[in-house]
């Protein structure tokens, strides 16, 4: 299988004077203007942090199958507030 990138050009309409503040704030990064765009749009577009947190917890219960392996929850241990110091 081969994954192919594939760039799209997009056209903004950005008042001349954001975008010469956006350059200044990406030469002080390190980094282009286009990269700055590119990574707020990854970051805006990404999987939220509870979601991938809900994604993790079901991926556990499938490998575990929820077994205890006849293990009980005991009150008092779970109360138990000392073990947290």
């Amino acid at each position: 299988m081969r994954t192919y990138t594939v760039l799209v050009n997009v056209t903004l309409s950005i008042d001349e004077k954001v975008v010469a503040r956006a350059r200044a704030a990406a030469r002080k990064r390190g980094t282009s203007l286009n990269q700055m765009i590119r990574d707020f749009l990854e970051e805006v577009t990404a999987p939220s942090r509870d979601h991938r947190d809900v994604d993790a917890l079901e991926r556990l219960w499938k490998e575990h199958e929820g077994d205890s392996k006849g293990w009980r929850f005991n009150r008092d241990e779970i109360n138990d507030r000392s073990q947290l110091r």
